[in-house]
């Protein structure tokens, strides 16, 4: 509006001077225009794309872009009030950071005595003394002590009292074998 009536007055002026620079002012004020609506433009598919990043809800994704495409700037500075605070990747990377810390803490084993951090491969605790696990007599690899047989070799861990066993006579020198009467401690007589 203003270069066409600055262009109309050099016109009938007829100064070729007021005429170059009527020129020069609507290029430049055409530039200006144009600078002027592909920055609006780019604000909007930036807002657009900035909002899908950071929700799956269709409706806040099409508010956010209709606020910018409608109050400009003003529009984006409520968007960047408004918006969500994280994106959904650094949600994820959060959830999985969790996760594997989670899994980590699940992995380290404590001691169930003092719950200091101990390793697969200790037999007792360092910090309390605490027995953790045995060796296998007959293979010497490490069992946990509530197992009865050796997992690797098949060791039989827990010793059968031989008056016990069907078919086996009573051993002679053993407490309750023939001849022996039981007492003390392992007779069952407490008084």
């Amino acid at each position: 509006m203003i270069a066409d009536s600055f262009v109309a007055f050099a016109a009938l002026t007829g100064n070729p001077l007021l005429d170059t620079l009527s020129r020069v002012l609507g290029i430049s004020i055409g530039f200006i225009v144009a600078f002027i609506v592909i920055f609006w433009i780019s604000l909007i598919i930036w807002t657009f794309r900035d909002i899908r990043s950071r929700t799956q809800d269709f409706m806040l994704q099409i508010a956010a872009t209709v606020l910018v495409a409608i109050f400009f700037i003003g529009g984006l500075f409520i968007y960047l009030i408004l918006r969500p605070r994280q994106t959904l990747a650094e949600i994820y990377e959060r959830q999985l950071e969790e996760e594997s810390l989670l899994a980590e803490m699940t992995e380290r084993q404590t001691c169930n005595n003092c719950h200091a951090r101990i390793e697969s491969d200790f037999q007792i605790c360092p910090s309390c003394g605490q027995k953790l696990k045995r060796p296998c007599p007959k293979c010497e690899r490490l069992l946990e002590l509530r197992w009865a047989f050796c997992p690797y070799c098949a060791t039989n861990l827990v010793p059968v009292p031989m008056q016990n066993m069907p078919g086996m006579p009573a051993m002679q020198g053993m407490p309750g074998g023939p001849g022996i009467p039981m007492s003390g401690p392992l007779s069952g007589n407490r008084y």
